[in-house]
């Protein structure tokens, strides 16, 4: 009986889904033809140059400066983002008020907006003799052309990258961990920090991420805004864009490879933190 039994061929299980291997082999050459061959092209390019020259190409006072003030406004943007738009999603999950659709379709202007209407837009607002920026002059604030106007541009474009990777999370929490949590004495903080965001804080992550790497790459909305003064308020993407221009094209590509690196280490951070609160929510 034995025997026999080991003599039946092993016949593989079917795939769950049809056509598993030619969908995976259609996957992997789109995606090689839309982002590994590209960057891959943007690392030879940049190899080019040689080590000793690419160090210089990227060591330049006006690159640091301008790579300082591309991930520092990115960074301020992505966590006023992530504060902001938790609130917003908050709203517009838990309450109903007149106008409720309105504002969930607001959120998502940015999306459909051309960049650089949108920095016009802004640039119009916040200049000091704009509807707020001339509120602000009077004390000496000005927010146009500097790095704070880049800071709002990038406000703009991130927020609904938070609130739409928030909101579902939150549609579908079930409510009935909070009634449990108030039924045994806790307070509405003690509710929202033990029960709620434990839950919530990977898509928040998420949310923070992509509102990050949205506004490091970011070019249309802020060249308007940001009066592009050399150690000053220059962006990388911006400078990138000069160096095409003087057809400097491996040093341009050393400035987009030295983004991309540290982009990809920061968001690596991200993930490897989204994945341990996912961890820590699962034993619980």
């Amino acid at each position: 009986m034995t025997q026999s039994i080991s003599r039946i061929p092993f016949r593989a299980q079917p795939s769950v889904i049809p056509g598993f291997g030619l969908t995976l082999g259609l996957t992997i050459f789109w995606l090689s033809l839309i982002v590994l061959i590209p960057l891959s092209s943007l690392f030879l390019k940049s190899a080019t140059l040689g080590w000793d020259a690419f160090w210089t190409a990227i060591s330049t006072p006006r690159v640091l400066q301008a790579l300082k003030i591309s991930f520092s406004t990115a960074a301020i943007a992505a966590g006023i983002n992530t504060v902001f738009g938790l609130i917003v999603a908050w709203v517009l999950v838990r309450y109903r008020f007149p106008g409720r659709r309105i504002v969930d379709a607001l959120v998502d202007i940015p999306f459909a907006l051309p960049t650089a209407i949108a920095g016009i837009a802004l640039t119009t607002l916040w200049a000091e003799n704009g509807w707020l920026g001339a509120l602000l002059a009077p004390f000496g604030i000005k927010v146009a052309f500097t790095p704070a106007g880049i800071v709002v541009a990038l406000i703009f474009i991130g927020l609904p990258f938070v609130v739409r990777t928030v909101q579902p999370v939150l549609e579908d929490f079930e409510r009935e961990s909070e009634d449990a949590a108030e039924s045994l004495g806790a307070n509405p903080w003690q509710v929202f920090s033990k029960v709620i965001w434990p839950s919530i804080m990977p898509a928040t992550l998420t949310g923070m991420a992509l509102a990050f790497a949205r506004a490091l790459g970011e070019y249309g909305s802020v060249i308007f805004i940001a009066g592009n003064l050399p150690l000053k308020s220059e962006i990388a993407p911006l400078l990138i864009v000069i160096k095409l221009e003087e057809f400097a094209y491996a040093q341009a590509t050393a400035i987009a490879v030295t983004m991309l690196l540290a982009a990809f280490l920061l968001l690596l951070c991200i993930n490897i933190l989204q994945r341990w609160a996912e961890r820590r929510e699962r034993r619980r």
